[in-house]
């Protein structure tokens, strides 16, 4: 396993954020244990024990933080599995690499094994130096190795079976491979062969989850790609002429409805299984559509730099900032800011949350 001792968007669709707000709800099940997969988007700090460039431990990363602290979360603020831990109860979502299972009192808190950059395609990762899904896989299972260790094999397993998984990647695949330069996956697919090809991977992801113990677990889609603002700053040089690509689109809400026919077929092979397919393409494309319903003011470039190309390393100290994060919709070329992640997760959590709690029948309709 490639792990180094040093410490793009997705959007995933904020599939962790969907609980916000309702642990009230009498119905809302106490996990043990809430375990984390994926990207950027829900990468709270591994890359930071990583030698990559896809780091975000420096400022402004951070600046709408408590005490406005770069963690390596990439955004101006709080990112889906923060909003996650606050609705449930839990302290913290701790990265993988602070051994969660250290005491007690961490024992129950949330872990993030997600590496921002990683993706379902191996290729995605490559000379990146970033944790593939495969490698997630194998810091997970250092993890069950710790925990049967301090809590014993059966309670262990108690927390493992009754963990709430959110996976969350995928954003990365298609913009390295199949869009961006390289594209090499271009070459080799069809947009709805890569689609297929991706789809394949992530049953494959789930599977050996499924074979570790788990099983409830949210899987995200794509958000509407080309609204990204690297992707439109790679198909339009002039700065005045940014728009949405249409054709991204399309294939993104292609590669979703596909996700979504899946997953209950793939959920009817997986005894005990959960599968849910969490979709935050509708209210993100909405606040692009209709941003002054939501207090935006811009929503095509982000709140760092010029907002065109800046993520990472290309934002930050020296690297000017937009004076209101909250009237962007995006923090950095990629990556939402605080307040978008937000609003997905207000909508999120009365179409997605009840999925949870329907029988495998209903959520096959």
């Amino acid at each position: 396993m490639k792990i180094l001792l040093q410490p793009f968007f997705l959007i995933f669709v904020q599939i962790l954020t969907i609980i916000t707000n309702t642990c009230k709800a009498s119905t809302l099940p106490k996990y043990p244990a809430i375990l984390i997969f994926g990207d950027s988007s829900v990468d709270t700090g591994n890359n930071n024990f990583l030698t990559t460039i896809f780091q975000s431990n420096h400022y402004p990363y951070g600046h709408d933080f408590p005490g406005q602290v770069p963690t390596g979360r990439f955004s101006d603020g709080k990112i889906p599995p923060d909003l996650l831990a606050k609705s449930l109860g839990i302290k913290d979502i701790v990265p993988a690499f602070l051994d969660p299972t250290k005491s007690n009192d961490e024992l129950l808190t949330g872990v993030s094994f997600a590496s921002a950059g990683s993706g379902f395609d191996d290729l995605t990762i490559v000379a990146s130096g970033v944790l593939s899904m495969t490698e997630q896989i194998e810091l997970f299972k250092n993890y069950i190795q710790k925990l049967e260790g301090l809590a014993g094999q059966d309670k262990a397993m108690k927390i493992i079976s009754g963990a709430m998984v959110s996976i969350s990647a995928g954003v990365n695949d298609f913009g390295y491979n199949f869009y961006n330069f390289p594209a090499t996956r271009r070459r080799q697919f069809t947009i709805g062969q890569y689609q297929d090809f991706i789809l394949g991977r992530i049953q494959t992801f789930v599977k050996e989850l499924y074979g570790l113990g788990l099983r409830t677990m949210l899987i995200g889609g794509l958000p509407p790609m080309g609204c990204l603002p690297i992707q439109i700053t790679a198909r339009f040089k002039d700065p005045r002429d940014r728009r949405c690509l249409e054709d991204q689109n399309s294939d993104s809400q292609a590669y979703n409805q596909k996700l979504a026919i899946m997953l209950p077929e793939l959920q009817g092979s997986l005894p005990g299984s959960k599968l849910v397919f969490a979709n935050g393409y509708v209210p993100f494309i909405d606040m692009i559509n209709n941003p002054q319903k939501y207090g935006f003011v811009e929503v095509n470039r982000g709140c760092c730099g010029t907002g065109f190309v800046e993520m990472a390393s290309l934002c930050n100290i020296k690297t000017p900032i937009c004076q209101n994060p909250s009237q962007f919709l995006f923090w950095d070329s990629i990556h939402p800011s605080q307040k978008a992640y937000q609003y997905i997760a207000n909508y999120l959590e009365s179409r997605v949350l009840p999925l949870l709690f329907e029988d495998s029948e209903h959520q096959s309709r």
